[in-house]
């Protein structure tokens, strides 16, 4: 009698790793539309008049509502209320209004209507906000980009809501299993969504050989509602968990206000948020750019019109090749036998290698960037399984901001000196990329499972609602002043692909330098107080 009440969806592996599955794809379609713009910056300023700026503050809206009217904080409390499923709904509809908001922006239906012409004369002057100098808009930015900048801000809540959410949830499912495992997983499958973004959003702008930015939204608008699908799914599935286990986290020991003390007076959990922000401010901004990077930095000649490698059908493959050395990645690390494990390693390392030369071939800075989260898919499993066995989070912390400060030194002074290259120019570039995915995934895979180990259970959906809104500080910032500093240091260039971007990067570096920094003290921290980050997360 005692097994069959204690036997319960979670204690299943195949019904626990299903529930991540849900969240994941629902993170992986929001991944899509976060950076559906990036590679296509070139032909957001060719077709719509965005400069630097105006593309940097529109991406740095997208967190303006958490950071500013503190959405997050709020986000947290209704996780802490009303409970992951209820909270992991409510996210997907809330970016799927956002992300259609964005689509008619950017779309040929908003040109010349009488909207355009009062986001045109309007908002060019926000009380406060422009005094303070964080205004979401500024006087002569496109209207598009303004109405696109209301739409991010919209969907900007959802996706910070729903990656609490996901947090929340994997440690309902996963606490005192293979925490780390399953949250670098999640991340692992959500970034191919990066990947997924560089590959299909120009594949959809240029599709027919006639130029429209507003289908690749409209490519995203269409994953975000299969995100709410995906989370409805969760929601009943989560239901019968808690039928199940008798929990009823939007009843027993609710929220208060004062609990929020407890976690704001503890030190390693500012350490661990401003390791955070500092970390993602490197990783998350960089990515609206890197493709416009790529473009500056690499000598690249387009392929000629009538040939393969120019065609609509190299997309396609290029891309299902990609899911190979994923899939394959992936899964060989959880083979037991020799043969099995080694073959699948070796498929997946083939096809990468297959997959870089199709991206030079093409001569495509978005197919390069592409790779940049394949190697932490093949990782991540390793990592998350070494610090659930083994520990030492708050050290694989330290090497991922070594490796963070190498990159984008590599990117700024080092890629340009290849400039001229082809081959040694992408070479250098797909290594780079290759091992900043590598490095990123070290951060979700110690960072976050670290988080239940600083404050009490009740209070976890605000612990992570409030790293988040620090988090999203930097997101918003600095996708701003990476727009500026371009600016101003490339007066009078009007090409998009000549760009000198060794200030941003070393900009991007420093906060790498911050970040190792901080790793040190935190390890410190937890020696002293005990708190655990360097220990295993599966109890015995």
């Amino acid at each position: 009698m005692t097994q069959a009440i204690q036997k319960t969806l979670r204690d299943s592996a195949g019904m626990r790793w299903t529930a991540l599955l849900l969240l994941a794809l629902a993170m992986f379609c929001s991944y899509i539309f976060m950076d559906i713009l990036s590679p296509i910056k070139d032909l957001m300023q060719e077709t719509r008049g965005w400069d630097s700026t105006a593309f940097g503050t529109m991406q740095g809206s997208e967190v303006f509502l958490n950071v500013f009217v503190f959405f997050l904080i709020f986000a947290g409390i209704i996780l802490d209320k009303m409970g992951v499923r209820f909270t992991a709904v409510l996210s997907a509809a809330v970016m799927l209004v956002g992300a259609c908001v964005k689509w008619y922006a950017v779309s040929e239906s908003f040109m010349g209507t009488g909207l355009e012409a009062w986001f045109t004369n309007n908002l060019n002057y926000i009380p406060v906000f422009d005094e303070l100098g964080v205004s979401p808009f500024y006087e002569g930015m496109p209207a598009s980009a303004k109405f696109a900048a209301c739409g991010f801000m919209i969907f900007g809540c959802g996706c910070e809501m729903a990656g609490i959410t996901v947090s929340r949830g994997i440690v309902k499912w996963f606490k005192g299993r293979e925490m780390a495992l399953a949250m670098g997983s999640e991340m692992a499958l959500a970034r191919l969504g990066v990947a997924t973004c560089m590959i299909f959003s120009p594949f959809f702008a240029r599709l027919g050989g006639e130029v429209s930015v507003s289908r690749s939204v409209a490519f995203g608008v269409v994953l975000m509602c299969i995100a709410l699908i995906m989370t409805i799914v969760y929601f009943f599935m989560d239901q019968k968990l808690d039928s199940q286990t008798g929990e009823a986290e939007e009843k027993d020991d609710p929220f208060k206000v004062s609990d929020l003390g407890k976690i704001l007076t503890d030190s390693g959990f500012w350490i661990v948020a401003l390791l955070c922000v500092l970390y993602y401010s490197a990783i998350f901004p960089f990515q609206k750019y890197a493709v416009n990077m790529l473009q500056c930095n690499l000598t690249l000649t387009a392929p000629n019109a009538d040939s393969f490698w120019a065609s609509s059908s190299v997309t396609i493959v290029q891309y299902v090749i990609m899911l190979i050395v994923a899939a394959a990645g992936f899964a060989s690390n959880f083979q037991k036998k020799a043969n099995l494990k080694y073959g699948l390693l070796g498929l997946s390392i083939v096809a990468l290698i297959t997959y870089c030369y199709m991206g030079y071939m093409r001569q495509s800075a978005e197919s390069i960037f592409a790779v940049f989260p394949l190697l932490a898919v093949l990782i991540t499993p390793i990592l998350g399984s070494y610090l659930d066995h083994h520990g030492k989070a708050a050290s694989m912390l330290v090497l991922g901001s070594i490796l963070l400060i190498a990159c984008h030194l590599t990117f700024a002074f080092v890629l340009p000196a290849f400039k001229g290259s082809p081959v040694g120019g992408i070479i250098i570039a797909y290594t780079t990329i290759l091992v900043l995915g590598a490095s990123f995934s070290l951060v979700p895979a110690s960072l976050w499972p670290s988080v239940p180990k600083l404050v009490d259970a009740k209070v976890i959906g605000s612990a992570y609602a409030l790293i988040f809104w620090i988090q999203n500080i930097g997101l918003w910032l600095f996708p701003l002043l990476i727009g500026k500093v371009l600016d101003k240091t490339n007066p009078g260039v009007t090409d998009p692909t000549q760009f000198d971007y060794t200030a941003p990067l070393v900009m991007l570096a420093s906060l790498g330098v911050a970040a190792l920094i901080l790793g040190f003290v935190l390890k410190v921290v937890d020696k002293k107080k005990g708190i655990g980050l360097e220990l295993p997360n599966i109890t015995e």
